[in-house]
């Protein structure tokens, strides 16, 4: 019985790591060269950043607001996913730059070139460990980090209570409305269906409830409306919205004003601004359909800037997955170079500097897809392009030596 189990193990062990051997023998060498920096950098990364990021913060709840230990940590936890798809791409970068310095420095690649081995089949096992990084940094990105984070915002309310702000607070919704206007004369809606119709403004959303709302109506050409109220709610059985203790100013073509006033009054409008005001603020906290469907409530509002924040930040759930596949090639072309003696801290300086100019150049242009000055796609993906073609340069020019 005893041999029977312990057949059994073996058997299991064995599938587990057979393909691990049906791999070329070169390959398992490098990738050997690459995982444990790769690991140590995860780690390293992960550390510094979740201590400037959250640790210092957290020890200062702590002391101020009475945070419990316990859910210190448990809000510590649940923002590790946030901060490791920022560690992926550095670990790529400082990993195949260490490994593949190592191995020129050694003159292992110089050997490995002698026999008349290409620089693209050295450095392919980390393009494909690159490619393997970027997805399981996609996945991360767009299904773990909204959840952690919004798990780490609720721990973190429920530990230090009202001193912390609501979930579904948030301030100044406006949402626009676009369509066809009623005619004076004919009481039928015009052919055109570009007239701004309605501006919603609430000065702030909280529990379900707009407080402080204004409603312009200009969707008949013979008088405007004003409603105000102290606060409104949407009806979803009645498609309308219930307003409470406000008037409604009537004015008609000739300047004549009509001012009612109301204790609850129904308003028959759209669910949008109801919508709007559930958009996470931050697209962090949204996984790629929850973008997506925030485009659409956005372009139906036609704020131009809002539109174009959204459509970058869309992009750039791509961008940020694919900087793995980047520097793996940076990392890897400039490390196979063969005059490059790079030491562990010189290869950490380095990592630093291209990591630097990276997110510069990407925090620049997508600030210009933001402004309107680049397309939102152009915005996100020309960083990426350039710093592809910065590795390409870099791995013909390795192959040359």
């Amino acid at each position: 019985m005893k041999l029977a189990h312990q057949s059994l193990i073996k058997k299991t062990i064995n599938k587990i790591i057979s393909p691990w051997y049906l791999l070329p023998l070169i390959d398992r060498w490098v990738l050997g060269q690459i995982v444990p920096p790769m690991i140590f950098a995860i780690s390293a990364f992960t550390v510094i950043s979740l201590s400037v990021g959250v640790m210092f913060d957290l020890i200062r709840k702590i002391v101020e607001y009475g945070l419990p230990l316990f859910l210190a940590l448990k809000v510590l936890f649940f923002s590790l996913p946030s901060f490791l798809v920022l560690s992926f791409p550095m670990a790529v970068l400082l990993s195949t730059l260490l490994a593949y310095g190592k191995l020129s420095s050694n003159s292992e690649l110089l050997a490995l070139k002698s026999l008349g081995i290409k620089t693209s089949r050295i450095i392919s096992p980390a393009i494909a460990l690159s490619i393997f990084m970027t997805g399981l940094t996609f996945y991360f990105n767009d299904n773990l980090v909204p959840r952690s984070n919004k798990l780490a915002e609720t721990t973190l309310r429920a530990g230090i209570g009202s001193s912390f702000s609501s979930e579904t607070r948030k301030s100044n919704i406006m949402f626009s409305r676009y369509g066809s206007r009623i005619n004076a004369s004919t009481k039928k809606p015009t052919e055109k269906n570009t007239y701004l119709t309605h501006i919603f403004y609430a000065s702030k959303y909280e529990n379900q409830i707009m407080n402080d709302v204004t409603v312009l109506d200009f969707s008949r050409e013979d008088f405007q409306q004003i409603l105000k109220s102290k606060n409104g709610k949407f009806d979803k059985k009645s498609s309308s919205w219930i307003f409470s203790e406000g008037s409604i100013l009537s004015i008609n073509p000739s300047g004549e004003t009509t001012k009612i006033q109301f204790k609850e009054y129904k308003y028959p409008f759209v669910e949008g601004p109801m919508k709007l005001a559930k958009v996470p603020r931050d697209a962090n906290e949204m996984t790629l359909k929850q973008a997506i469907q925030a485009q659409k409530i956005y372009e139906k509002t036609r704020n131009l800037k809002e539109i174009r924040r959204i459509k970058v930040r869309i992009q750039e759930k791509f961008t940020l997955p694919f900087a793995c596949l980047v520097f793996g090639l940076i990392g890897s072309s400039l490390g196979s170079k063969s005059n490059l003696r790079s030491s562990k801290s010189q290869g950490f300086g380095l990592s630093v500097i291209l990591i630097l100019i990276y997110y510069v150049m990407s925090f620049l242009f997508s600030s210009f897809g933001v402004k309107g000055i680049l397309p939102p796609i152009f915005a996100a993906w020309l960083p990426v392009l350039i710093s592809l073609g910065g590795g390409i340069y870099l791995l013909r020019k390795s192959s040359t030596f």
